[in-house]
């Protein structure tokens, strides 16, 4: 008997002690404002890690748009009917020509429409709706990738240093020599090694890509100069100003658009030809279409990009 009363005893003495310490608990934590749940490890928050803070939840970002793809599959079949238009770069004329020339023969009922009136141009039509594609010699500036246009990089081409086949001169130029020849420092060919008289510089439009990509390339990104020896074309096309030279002229044009030509001559650059695997005046071409493409477009940029039309390119360059 004297066992049991003891073992009550006990058990009451326990029920009081957890009674005191849970209301000791409520009446601190009503006092103190704190939530005592945090300090106890497996209550309410995980304890922190060694080397951990804790600290208040952060808004995640939103999530990113999509990005454009930028490349699309080879066609199989093309609707009849399908037309491509393309404006631009003359530098673009032989593969835009030898483009469609295949395209349309590989898809009976397809219609490619070319024309060339200078990157820019190109790109002013294609934003304002005027044709499906911009034939392009330069790369994108940042405002035009951010009003939604996309550049498919479709070749490569070197810039060459043309005179025409009659000129005395018969040298090579350095590099320092071509940039003061077309800011107007140099004005006369003996001053380079060459017969006395004045050197004609044929310069291209401004909104020519050609033009942009030597002005980044030769000059560096400096200005062209406007001495009375320097003529600017009032038309991007390169048959005139090669027409222009003469026997005192000098200009610039795409490598291969004068390759076969037998009215004018390259200029090596520190004794490089363009054709030299390691010419450092390369640029990229592209064809440029405004997002999201259309089926028109994504059935011409799949050919072009593909084994099939690279192949083309590289036979019209």
């Amino acid at each position: 008997m004297k066992q049991k009363n003891e073992t009550a005893v006990l058990i009451l003495s326990l029920l009081i002690t957890v009674g005191i310490l849970g209301g000791g608990y409520w009446w601190f934590s009503r006092q103190s404002g704190m939530d005592l749940s945090k300090l106890i490890p497996g209550e309410g928050n995980p304890s922190p890690t060694p080397n951990e803070t804790v600290s208040s939840p952060e808004k995640l970002p939103a999530p990113t748009s999509p990005t454009a793809s930028t490349t699309f599959s080879a066609p199989v079949t093309v609707p009849r009917g399908t037309t491509v238009r393309i404006d631009g770069s003359t530098s673009m004329v032989q593969i835009n020509q030898a483009l469609r020339n295949s395209f349309e023969l590989r898809f009976p009922g397809t219609n490619v429409d070319a024309t060339a009136d200078g990157s820019d141009n190109g790109i002013q039509d294609l934003l304002a709706g005027n044709v499906d594609l911009a034939a392009v010699s330069r790369p994108l500036t940042s405002q035009e990738q951010a009003q939604g246009l996309v550049a498919i990089p479709v070749a490569k081409d070197a810039i060459a240093i043309v005179v025409g086949i009659n000129n005395p001169f018969r040298r090579g130029l350095k590099k320092n020599q071509v940039v003061e020849i077309f800011q107007g420092k140099l004005t006369d060919w003996s001053e380079i090694g060459g017969q006395p008289g004045t050197i004609r510089v044929i310069n291209r439009p401004r909104v020519s890509g050609t033009r942009q990509v030597f002005q980044e390339l030769f000059l560096e990104g400096e200005n062209f100069g406007n001495t009375s020896n320097i003529t600017e074309m009032q038309r991007d096309a390169t048959t005139p100003i090669l027409r222009a030279l003469g026997r005192d002229g000098i200009s610039y044009a795409t490598s291969a658009q004068v390759a076969d030509q037998q009215t004018v001559r390259t200029v090596s650059v520190d004794g490089l030809d363009p054709e030299a695997a390691n010419y450092p005046y390369h640029r990229t071409l592209y064809y440029v279409y405004k997002n999201p493409a259309n089926a028109a477009v994504k059935a011409f940029l799949g050919y072009a990009t593909s084994p099939l039309g690279q192949e083309v390119i590289s036979t019209a360059k």
